[in-house]
């Protein structure tokens, strides 16, 4: 008996995940935001108040580096100095909301450890896929060191 519910355990468990890979980019898309948005809330305790000024100053922040992303595709250097004058300007909108340098600047870092977890996750994924279906796993290292730029 204990093993039928254990065989019955792992196939909701696949058809679950297979459920979650088979999301539409969009639904993937808003998942990683959702995400986002709690692990960028939990860094930075934001208050309710805070929260409610935040997210649209940040969300702008966002659209504007994504924008130069993709208008300087192909000169880094040009799309490096404009990242920068972008995070400046709004260090100073990030500092009117959160009342203080130290939590304005931990808006960059929560950003980029987010970052840093989402790859983490989606190389741990993609390395499990692969022993799922035989390949074998010959580096014996975690997922992905961390690096700090």
């Amino acid at each position: 008996m204990s093993m039928r519910i254990s065989r019955f355990i792992i196939l909701i468990l696949s058809f679950t995940i297979n459920m979650l890979e088979a999301q539409s980019p969009q639904a993937k898309q808003n998942s990683i935001q959702a995400l986002k948005v709690a692990f960028i809330t939990k860094d930075l305790f934001l208050t309710a108040d805070e929260a409610q000024k935040f997210w649209p100053v940040y969300n702008s922040y966002t659209e504007e580096l994504k924008k130069v992303r993709k208008d300087f595709k192909n000169d880094v250097l040009g799309g490096d100095e404009k990242s920068l004058m972008i995070k400046k300007k709004y260090n100073i909108e990030f500092k009117k909301i959160l009342a203080s340098d130290d939590r304005a600047n931990k808006v960059f870092l929560a950003d980029r450890d987010f970052a840093n977890f989402i790859k983490r996750e989606l190389q741990e994924r993609q390395r499990m896929r692969s022993l799922r279906f035989g390949e074998v796993d010959k580096s014996n290292k975690p997922a992905s060191p961390q690096t700090d730029y």
